[in-house]
């Protein structure tokens, strides 16, 4: 059984001001991704599914693409507005995608078996990969499927440099998965003792885990649902968090939050580079990594 990591990377890093997916951060020029990918080889995964836009994608391929030639099976997937469930048109002027539900959503074809799912952008840790690994590679129940979510503590997630967005999660006392509310515009002033927001409170940061078939059909209709709904707001954007909440609140899906000792940084700003930066050569420093990868 070949485990694929599909890394979403078609993001227009519209704050950040490039494209960070491709932007060196580690000691010896590596990307985030360069990490992730290191991780998820090291945890049994066999194959990468980059899902990117078509107007980068020579650039993608020959820096980042290039880099894991004969150390992981690599494939890419495309997200383009006009993707969209058949027979809907897509909306004069749009240029924002869709969001990451649809992201998934564009790359279901080449999904024959398990996968996990990360975000270009963002670190999550060797023992974050490992979980969702072991996760996929043990057997299926019967009834209800299952799948898997790494949660990390909403305080360890933000930026000093702006506000972010996070899907706000809860989970019952057995570590079920019992909702997701994606709340954006978070500050760091937001979050701690008294504050709006709890600073152990778990977020989904795109970290999952999911057997294809049933999973794949059940986004495959949220996602014409949504669009036939929002398809013509300009600014709508289908997120997988809020999918994966939808099919819990139908009881079409349980998801189990797998618990990490990992830390989470990711480059929202350009400004957040530098902590990033720091960050990733510490762990070189402490032996965590090699460098270069």
């Amino acid at each position: 059984m070949t485990l694929t990591l599909v890394v979403l990377a078609a993001g227009m890093g519209s704050r950040y001001g490039g494209l960070k997916q491709i932007d060196p951060m580690g000691p010896a020029g590596e990307t985030v991704l360069d990490y992730t990918v290191h991780d998820a080889a090291r945890a049994g995964f066999g194959r990468v599914l980059f899902v990117i836009r078509r107007d980068f994608a020579e650039a993608f391929r020959s820096a980042v693409g290039a880099r894991f030639a004969g150390k992981i099976a690599v494939d890419y997937a495309f997200q383009e507005l006009d993707l969209l469930p058949p027979g809907a048109a897509p909306l004069p002027g749009r240029t924002k995608p869709w969001g990451t539900g649809h992201a998934l959503w564009c790359a279901r074809e080449a999904l024959p078996g398990p996968f996990a799912v990360v975000n270009a952008d963002d670190f999550y840790g060797a023992g974050s990969l490992a979980a969702l690994g072991d996760f996929l590679r043990a057997p299926a129940t019967a009834g209800t499927p299952i799948h898997a979510m790494v949660g990390f503590p909403l305080g360890n997630t933000l930026s000093e440099n702006g506000a972010v967005s996070r899907g706000v999660c809860t989970v019952d006392a057995d570590g079920w998965l019992t909702g997701i509310e994606e709340r954006s515009g978070i500050l760091a002033a937001d979050v701690g003792p008294g504050r709006v927001y709890n600073v152990a409170a778990p977020v989904s940061m795109n970290c999952w885990g999911f057997r294809a078939g049933t999973f794949l059909a059940s986004l495959d209709e949220a996602w014409r649902h949504f669009f036939a709904a929002r398809g013509q707001e300009e600014k709508a954007e289908f997120y997988l968090p809020a999918a994966v909440d939808g099919l819990m609140r139908r009881g079409a899906a349980r998801v189990r939050v797998l618990p990490t000792a990992d830390s989470w940084f990711g480059v929202t700003y350009r400004e957040d580079k530098p902590r990033v930066q720091a960050a990733l050569a510490e762990l070189v420093r402490r032996g965590i990594y090699p460098s270069p990868l």
